[in-house]
């Protein structure tokens, strides 16, 4: 049998494999965008008593001069850029820890991904009690050490508000990034490091010129993933803050579901799911040309 030929049944069993798994991603990807975008054209809302008008791209206009979006686009890039940044940090930082190999291993790497297998929702809830002006355990401690008098409203104060959310998603899902990251440290061959500390490097010296180069990939995945779910942001700011102080802590998700549950504006809310929806695509599309030009000058190095 021909070559050509076998490469082409090849290709039509891969087409058929795949298939299954192309129809059903058009069901539940697909077809719910297109359905919002559809729903996007129309104004639907008490003042047409819920009956959809046709409306054109009246509601994409809106949306420009909608004050509270851009203050919720806001908020979002600042939390999504605070907590990714210092989860990446915290999370090299676990994972080159956790590579080492010291007693008891396996019991700290089992604590240290306990916070991300917690129900985010419950996690909220118990951060919210740990930020509380009255009974709260950083006010306590803060109290005990003598540096105030009176319990700080965090969750009351726009900025505090910000940096309690923060802290409490990085708390959380570091443990996803430093898993991520462990994976790649211990593909790297310990010969590398061993012929480079022959050659008299550093530790440090060890860390930019092996380690970070070839956890690159990972780095790059893991920006990927958390940038997406940060910038969806929606359970844990709606039970700590619930969008407060006077919108300080509102994303972009919130200030949708506030649209579509609370006024019952369904046409505006499914203009800006669609928006939200191109911008995430956007910072995919961006992260994927990222982690192409990483992957790329490894190769190139190597």
């Amino acid at each position: 049998m021909k070559i050509d030929t076998i490469k082409r049944r090849e290709q039509r069993t891969g087409w058929l494999l795949v298939l299954p798994a192309f129809i059903l991603l058009l069901l539940v990807f697909a077809y719910p965008i297109l359905r919002a975008f559809w729903l996007s054209l129309y104004t639907q809302n008490l003042a047409t008593q819920l009956q959809q008008v046709f409306s054109g791209l009246s509601n994409y206009q809106r949306m420009l001069d909608d004050g509270r979006f851009w203050q919720s686009m806001w908020n979002t890039t600042v939390f999504t850029t605070a907590s990714v940044l210092l989860e990446l940090i915290l999370g090299i930082a676990v994972a080159l820890v956790l590579n080492q190999a010291f007693k008891g291993r396996s019991i700290v790497r089992t604590i240290t991904l306990m916070p991300w297998a917690l129900p985010t929702a419950v996690m909220g809830v118990a951060w919210a009690w740990i930020f509380n002006d009255q009974y709260g355990v950083i006010n306590d401690i803060l109290r005990r050490l003598g540096l105030i008098e009176t319990g700080i409203s965090w969750l009351g104060n726009p900025v505090l508000a910000m940096m309690a959310v923060v802290a409490a998603d990085v708390w959380k899902t570091t443990p996803f990034i430093a898993l991520l990251l462990l994976a790649g440290l211990q593909s790297i061959s310990d010969d590398l490091y061993e012929a480079h500390a022959i050659d008299g490097a550093s530790p440090w010296q060890s860390f930019r010129k092996i380690t970070l180069p070839l956890l690159m990939p990972q780095i790059v995945i893991a920006l990927l993933f958390r940038f997406a779910q940060a910038f969806a942001i929606f359970d844990l700011i709606q039970v700590m803050t619930g969008g407060g102080p006077a919108g300080a802590t509102e994303t972009v998700s919130i200030y949708i579901y506030s649209t579509v549950m609370r006024y019952l504006d369904f046409g505006y809310g499914a203009a800006l799911v669609v928006v939200t929806f191109l911008l995430l695509v956007a910072a995919v599309a961006i992260a994927s040309f990222l982690l192409s030009k990483a992957r790329a000058n490894i190769a190139g190095g190597s």
